[in-house]
């Protein structure tokens, strides 16, 4: 299914000014509708934004989170604001990550799809992410997201009909996918030794009124299900999200570029860089 029976075109956005000094009318701009929400992944190039600019301008989109819940054992936000998270393989004095050191074992769960939080009981919404500094090409660092509204909407009818009446409960783990990504490197890790967010498996998008799979590397377990089964479902499900057909890569191409997206209605990961195999 096609995000809408026709692709918008903006032919331009007319800026009339109101007053000699201050005051404009702005048209050409249809503000009733989220492109976000709309199309899952909205990429804006260029943008001139600051770090206060981004702050400022992510909140229109809602409350948002706290860097520092998650930054643990003694480490310090290379960012000057808890609202901003480093997803970058920078240290604080600014040398590349080590690859093999504790965090970039830990990153290697960014190369897996993933919903950012679905590991909390409150899940995010939307990510605003903003290129500082590129990698030089060809050596990675593209984005790839999933669409996991057109993947429900592609399963057999069957196999909806039984998640529909099922009604599933997924639980999330932040420690579980990083187990997944670098197993010698959590081997210690047991996840059910720590909380769990815990999210229906099919659930429906409330800004585009589709049905949607709420599922992530993040899953651990899908309640009410033995073991086996539940790895059988969820492999099954995850494999159809992700397919060719479901993916799109964002290719990074200058600082400021700002990619959008709805962590309700879609997946994404990290695509190679330095340090990944």
């Amino acid at each position: 299914m096609t995000v809408s029976s026709e692709t918008p075109t903006f032919r331009h956005i007319s800026v009339r000014p109101l007053h000699p000094t201050f005051g404009a009318e702005i048209s050409g701009v249809d503000i009733s509708v989220s492109l976000a929400s709309e199309w899952g992944v909205v990429v804006f190039r260029g943008t001139k934004l600051t770090d206060e600019s981004h702050i400022s301008f992510s909140k229109y989109f809602g409350e948002l989170d706290d860097v520092r819940p998650y930054i643990t054992a003694g480490r310090k936000n290379r960012l000057k604001y808890p609202e901003l998270f480093d997803v970058s393989n920078v240290e604080l004095d600014g040398t590349i990550l080590d690859p093999q050191s504790a965090r970039g074992q830990a990153n290697r769960g960014n190369n897996l799809f993933h919903v950012d939080s679905s590991f909390n009981p409150r899940r995010a919404g939307f990510s605003l992410l903003l290129a500082h500094e590129l990698p030089p090409p060809g050596m990675g660092g593209h984005t790839e997201f999933a669409d996991t509204r057109t993947a429900f909407e592609g399963l057999p009818a069957d196999l909806k009909e039984t998640l529909l009446a099922s009604d599933y409960i997924a639980c999330h783990s932040m420690h579980h996918s990083r187990k997944v990504a670098a197993p010698e490197a959590f081997a210690h890790i047991n996840p059910l030794d720590h909380p769990m967010g815990r999210h229906k498996l099919v659930q429906r998008h409330e800004a585009s009124d589709r049905m949607n799979l709420y599922i992530a590397a993040h899953v651990h377990h899908i309640e009410g299900l033995e073991p086996e089964k539940s790895q059988e479902l969820f492999d099954r499900l995850f494999k159809h999200a992700t397919r060719e057909s479901n993916v799109v890569e964002i290719k990074w191409q200058k600082p400021g570029d700002l990619v959008i997206w709805d962590n309700t209605c879609t997946m994404h990961r990290a695509v190679g860089g330095l340090g990944i195999e």
